[in-house]
């Protein structure tokens, strides 16, 4: 599905779990190029010392070069100079037409964990096409792609993921399921402050109804909060992909959204998408949170 797709790689595992990822996701006969983003000047800056800008590059394409042989697969090696991790991903992002770009994790804190450092969250913000990240260590047990999920809430954001999941499910053999927490905000019952219209059993039942609607797919309907409850399923998951809502393509994953909850929680690998054009939004999906926005209160809140 996805034909022309970027790999950070950094000297890190983080960069063997993400091209381990990518091995899952490219399209077969797709475009695939590893880059790294060296500390120092951009290439395009004048430095006060050439030397060091010309070491800098010459380090970083070695690093690229031992991953390529080390995983043994075909891709192109794209060494950038950039102030920022974050400005040079997106740069080499844009100059070459990517639909995806797949980051790694670091080892802070839990194993098993997707744990995004700043500089990668710095990467996600803004980023031009979807990106997935690789939970630490995914390169030593790099699944099979047996059950694809995706986060369910009825808005236009969520049914685009929905069938890009359903399509990665397909080419892989995969089973298909979706998850839709129902979560009623607790302000909703502040005394004088106006109730959710329906009960917690009518809104569970309407969340299940929706995701049957679609067809072909195991339904998961909870009450809970979004992120906690996404990154329970995502435990079951060999990759759980989420839509995106905010300000850009996938920018809301550096505002506090679901999807920056789930970088730091989720057991699986993570695929948010770009927005689909606002036009195909439904009105219920235009509030910055569907839970607020809709009578009953629901959110499977799998928008970034």
């Amino acid at each position: 599905m996805f034909k022309n797709v970027i790999v950070g790689v950094d000297e890190h595992e983080g960069g063997r779990d993400a091209l381990a990822l990518a091995q899952h996701l490219v399209d077969k006969g797709g475009q695939l190029t590893l880059t790294h983003v060296h500390h120092g000047y951009a290439m395009s800056v004048p430095s006060p010392n050439p030397d060091y800008r010309v070491e800098e590059h010459d380090r970083a394409l070695a690093l690229l070069t031992t991953a390529r042989e080390e995983s043994g697969v075909e891709a192109e090696l794209r060494p950038i100079g950039a102030p920022s991790v974050g400005r040079g991903l997106h740069e080499v992002a844009e100059a070459l037409g990517a639909d995806l770009l797949i980051v790694g994790s670091t080892r802070r804190g839990a194993i098993g964990r997707v744990l995004v450092g700043d500089q990668t969250r710095h990467a996600l913000v803004g980023a031009p096409c979807a990106v997935a990240t690789a939970p630490a260590g995914y390169s030593e047990h790099p699944a099979l792609m047996r059950e694809v999920g995706v986060g369910y809430d009825g808005s236009a954001q969520s049914r685009h993921a929905f069938d890009v999941a359903r399509t990665l499910a397909a080419e892989h053999g995969a089973k298909l399921s979706a998850l839709e927490a129902v979560f009623i905000p607790r302000h909703l019952f502040i005394r004088g402050r106006r109730r959710p219209d329906a009960s917690i059993d009518d809104l569970l039942k309407q969340a299940r109804e929706r995701i049957t609607a679609l067809g072909d797919v195991e339904p998961h309907v909870v009450y809970g909060h979004p992120a906690e409850e996404l990154a329970l399923y995502g435990a079951s998951l060999d990759l759980l992909v989420l839509g995106s809502r905010g300000y850009g393509p996938v920018a809301r994953l550096g505002y506090g959204s679901t999807s920056q909850q789930l970088a730091h929680t989720a057991r699986c690998p993570l695929l948010v998408l770009t927005r689909v054009p606002q036009s195909e939004e439904s009105p219920d999906a235009s509030g910055a949170d569907h839970a607020t926005a809709t009578a009953g209160g629901t959110a499977g809140a799998p928008t970034a």
